[in-house]
C-alpha cells in the first residue's frame, strides 16, 4: 500500500469528517419527506455502500443487470456515508435525464472539483450559462463541413503508420508482433494534434511525448486491477470528502502532474499559433475556423463568447483527453474484437476491398457505403464506452416518466417517480449499452449484424435517443460535441488497418486470450499477464 505520514494523517481527518458528516446526514435523513422512495439492493458497508463492490468487479454492468431485473427501472442503491443514489434504467427516464441536463441535473460540486483539479475550467467542467457560451464558441470545430476537411487527416496518419509497418514487415513476412495499443495512442495523438491544433507531435516518427508521458503516468498498481486500500477509499470516497480529494496520494499527485503537464503543453500550442497566425496575416481565414483558430479568436473576443486564458487552456486539455485517450482506447477494443472474432475481420477486409482501392470519402464513411465496417465501429462503442456512467445531481426538484411502472419500497406501482433537489442521479453507460431488457440475449456478444436489423427488430434499444440508440456519447445539451470527428477517424484509421493487415492474439491460446481492465485515467484494455495497459498482437501484412 502507498503510505506516508502525511497521507494518514488525511486520510484519519478525513474520517473523522465523514464520521461527522454521516451523523449528520443520518439525522436529516429521518426528518426527509419528499421524494418517491424506492426499493434498492442492501448496503454492504457503512462507509462505502457498494461503491467498492462495483469498482472491483469484472464487470459492473452484470450487477447492474441484476438489480434492475430484481427492482426495476428506477431503484436506489447504498452510497457512501449512508446516502442513497438513484439509479435509472428505464428508457423514458433515462432520456428525460439527459434531456434535463444543464437545466435540472449538474454535476455534483466535487465531481466538478476534480474535473477543475485536472483539466480547469472548461467544457468538461462549466455548467449552465458558461457551458452553453463555450459550446457555442467550440461548435463551429466540429460541425460536417469541418470534419469532411479533416477526414484526410485521418488517412494521412493511417498510412504513415502503414510505412512503419511495412518496413518492419519487409524482415518479417510471417507476421510480427506489436503493441497495438501504444501505436493506436500514437496515431491518435498525431491526428488530434494536427486537426484539431495543427501541430504535429510526431508520435508516429517516434518523438518523446508530453501528452503519452502524462496519460500512462496515470497507470495505477503496475497494470495490475487490484486497488490499494488507501486509493480505494479516495477514489470512492474523494468525490465527498474535500480532505481526502486533496490529500497528496500518489493519485492525487498524478493529477496534478497531469495538470500541469497539460497547462504546459496548451500554452506551448496556443503561442505557436498566435506566432504563425501573426506571420501569415489577418486576410488568412481558414485557419480561424480550426479548433485553435476559435480558442484565439474567443480569447480576442469582446462579447459575451469570450473566453479568459485558463478557459482556453482547459479547453485544449479537455480536447486532448477526448481526441486521444477515448479514441486510441475505442480502436484497440476493434481489434482485439476482430482478433476474438476473425470470421468477423474477415469479412470486414471483404467488404473494404470490395469497396475498392481508394480511401472511402467522408460522406462514404458516414452513409450507407460500408455498411459493416459501420456495425464493426458501432459494436465496439457499445461494448467498450470510454466513460462508464453519467452522476448528476438535481438542483431543483424534479418529476421523471417512466415506460413502464416500479413497485416501490411501500408496495405502491408508479409510472413517474418524485426526484428532491440533491438527489444524486446515476446513468449506467455500460449497462444500458449492453442490457438484455434492451439489446436481446446475446446484448454481451460481439455482433456487427445486429446494426443491419435493429430499426425493424423489437428491441427496446430503440427507445433510447442517442447516437444511434447508443449512450457512449451522452445525449442532450451534453452530447460529446467530438462526436462526429471521433467516427470519422476510428472508420478511416480502421478502414486502413484492416484492409491491409490481418491482425491475431500471438500464442497458443488464440483468440482465448483474456483482457483485464486497468485504470488509468479511464479504463484501458490489457492483455493479461502484461504489466500496463498493453495489448501484443501479430500483424501480417494481406497481399492483394
Amino acid at each position: 500500500m502507498f503510505s506516508s505520514p502525511v497521507t494518514d494523517i488525511a486520510v484519519l481527518l478525513g474520517t473523522v469528517w465523514l464520521l461527522t458528516k454521516l451523523f449528520t446526514r443520518l439525522i436529516a435523513s429521518r426528518s426527509a419527506t419528499k421524494g418517491t422512495r424506492l426499493r434498492g439492493p442492501p448496503r454492504a458497508s457503512l462507509l462505502f455502500g457498494v461503491g467498492h463492490i462495483l469498482l472491483q468487479a469484472e464487470e459492473p454492468a452484470t450487477i447492474f443487470e441484476d438489480w434492475a431485473t430484481t427492482y426495476g427501472g428506477a431503484f436506489e442503491i447504498p452510497a457512501p456515508f449512508g446516502q442513497k443514489c438513484l439509479i435509472l434504467t428505464d428508457p423514458r427516464a433515462v432520456n428525460h435525464f439527459y434531456a434535463s441536463e444543464r437545466a435540472v441535473y449538474v454535476k455534483p460540486t466535487m465531481m466538478r472539483r476534480l474535473i477543475g483539479n485536472i483539466f480547469g475550467r472548461g467544457l468538461l467542467w462549466a455548467e449552465g450559462n458558461d457551458h452553453k457560451r463555450q459550446r457555442k464558441t467550440l461548435t463551429p470545430a466540429f460541425t460536417n463541413a469541418a470534419i469532411r476537411q479533416l477526414t484526410q487527416v485521418f488517412y494521412n496518419s493511417a498510412h504513415k503508420l502503414e510505412g512503419y509497418w511495412d518496413a518492419s514487415l519487409e524482415k518479417s513476412p510471417e507476421g510480427i508482433v506489436l503493441d497495438v495499443e501504444a501505436w493506436m495512442n500514437r496515431i491518435a495523438l498525431d491526428s488530434m494534434g494536427i486537426a484539431a491544433f495543427g501541430h504535429d507531435f510526431r508520435a508516429l516518427d517516434g518523438e518523446p511525448s508530453a501528452v503519452t508521458d502524462a496519460f500512462e503516468s496515470m497507470v495505477m498498481n503496475g497494470g495490475r486491477t487490484s486497488i490499494d486500500t488507501l486509493n480505494l477509499i479516495v477514489f470512492v470516497l474523494g468525490t465527498q470528502i474535500p480532505l481526502l480529494a486533496d490529500a497528496p496520494t500518489p493519485r492525487n499527485l498524478l493529477f496534478k502532474k497531469l495538470r500541469k503537464i497539460l497547462g504546459g503543453i496548451a500554452d506551448s500550442l496556443m503561442e505557436d499559433s498566435k506566432k504563425a497566425r501573426d506571420a501569415e496575416g489577418s486576410g488568412v481565414r481558414a485557419a480561424d475556423r480550426s479548433t485553435i483558430g476559435l480558442l484565439l479568436k474567443a480569447e480576442r473576443n469582446e462579447t459575451e463568447f469570450r473566453m479568459n486564458k485558463d478557459e482556453i487552456t482547459a479547453q485544449m486539455n479537455g480536447l486532448l483527453l477526448a481526441g486521444y485517450e477515448t479514441t486510441s482506447i475505442s480502436l484497440t477494443w476493434a481489434l482485439i474484437e476482430l482478433c476474438r472474432n476473425p470470421e468477423l475481420q474477415d469479412q470486414l477486409r471483404a467488404e473494404l476491398r470490395a469497396f475498392g482501392p481508394e480511401d472511402p470519402t467522408w460522406d462514404q464513411l458516414t452513409g450507407t457505403a460500408l455498411p459493416f465496417l459501420d456495425g464493426v465501429v458501432l459494436e465496439t462503442l457499445r461494448l467498450h464506452p470510454a466513460l462508464p456512467e453519467t452522476t448528476r445531481q438535481a438542483q431543483v426538484d424534479d418529476i421523471v416518466p417512466l415506460s413502464e411502472p416500479v413497485v416501490t419500497a411501500t408496495g405502491e406501482s408508479v409510472d413517474r417517480i418524485t426526484v428532491p433537489k440533491d438527489t444524486v442521479v446515476t446513468v449506467s453507460i455500460r449497462y444500458m449499452n449492453r442490457a438484455t431488457a434492451l439489446w436481446g440475449e446475446d446484448a454481451a456478444e460481439f455482433k456487427p449484424e445486429r446494426w443491419s436489423n435493429l430499426e425493424s427488430s423489437s428491441h427496446r434499444a430503440k427507445e433510447i435517443q442517442g447516437h444511434q440508440h447508443l449512450l457512449t456519447f451522452l445525449d442532450g445539451p451534453r452530447t460529446c460535441l467530438g462526436q462526429s470527428f471521433a467516427l470519422a477517424e476510428f472508420k478511416a484509421v480502421l478502414s486502413v488497418l484492416v484492409r491491409n493487415y490481418s491482425f491475431e492474439f500471438p500464442g497458443e491460446e488464440g483468440k482465448d486470450t483474456r483482457i483485464k481492465m486497468v485504470l488509468g485515467l479511464i479504463m484501458r484494455p490489457a492483455v493479461e499477464g502484461q504489466d500496463g495497459p498493453i495489448v501484443p498482437l501479430r500483424v501480417k501484412r494481406v497481399e492483394t
